[in-house]
């Protein structure tokens, strides 16, 4: 008899800041395009998770209009931020998860990694999938981009400042791979932007970058 192993379904909560207070370290290199930068960070990184094959849905937990209707636009489901706290957001936007997948496992995603390859989340969520937490480190070592939950697993977020030592010793466990380089990059300052148009920008962003002088990256077309 042949055994089929059922892949681990997730449902990826994704929290995104009002513009007034989104990447405010990056006002000084984007200007008069900080707003619409954040708003492309977020919309690259949901397209990238939307098209990952383990990926059933993205929930976006924010207050602000505007990427709420751009983020609706590309599939995701928008409800709205509690404004308790990225954590309460978070758990939030979970409860919804478990509402509308209860079979799900259920993870947070920051919304700022712009360079995201679908492939690269795919080997996250299925390592993930073999713990009860799981967490991926930002690329400072210090932070986090990824936490995520199996289905029926008490969903602990602890993001913030140094969250990676809040969630080992929470108990989750951390996903030490190579190869998910676009995973780890979040974009707060000028040159983490830098290393993510250096893995790859996609269009949202790129679009943006382009248009900012002097230019973010040396040679960089606009």
């Amino acid at each position: 008899m042949q055994l089929t192993m059922q892949l681990t379904r997730w449902t990826l909560v994704v929290p995104v800041k009002t513009i007034i207070r989104a990447k405010t370290r990056l006002a000084g290199a984007a200007g008069p395009y900080r707003a619409e930068l954040a708003v492309a960070l977020a919309c690259d990184t949901v397209s990238a998770a939307l098209s990952c094959a383990r990926v059933g849905r993205v929930i976006v937990v924010t207050a602000d209009p505007v990427p709420a209707e751009r983020l609706a636009g590309l599939g995701a489901h928008v409800v709205p931020d509690p404004d308790k706290g990225l954590n309460t957001a978070l758990r939030f936007g979970a409860a919804e998860a478990a509402r509308l997948a209860p079979g799900d496992g259920i993870g947070a995603l920051q919304a700022d990694l712009p360079a995201l390859r679908p492939a690269e989340l795919d080997r996250v969520l299925a390592a993930a999938a073999e713990f009860d937490q799981a967490f991926v480190p930002d690329a400072a070592d210090v932070g986090t981009t990824f936490y995520g939950v199996r289905p029926g697993v008490p969903f602990q977020p602890r993001f913030g400042g140094e969250s990676k030592a809040r969630h080992l010793s929470g108990g989750a466990k951390e996903l030490a791979m190579d190869g998910i380089a676009s995973v780890r990059r979040d974009v707060d300052t000028v040159d983490d932007l830098r290393e993510a148009l250096a893995l790859g920008l996609p269009p949202a962003t790129l679009s943006v970058i382009t248009r900012i002088r002097p230019p973010i990256a040396p040679g960089l077309a606009g």
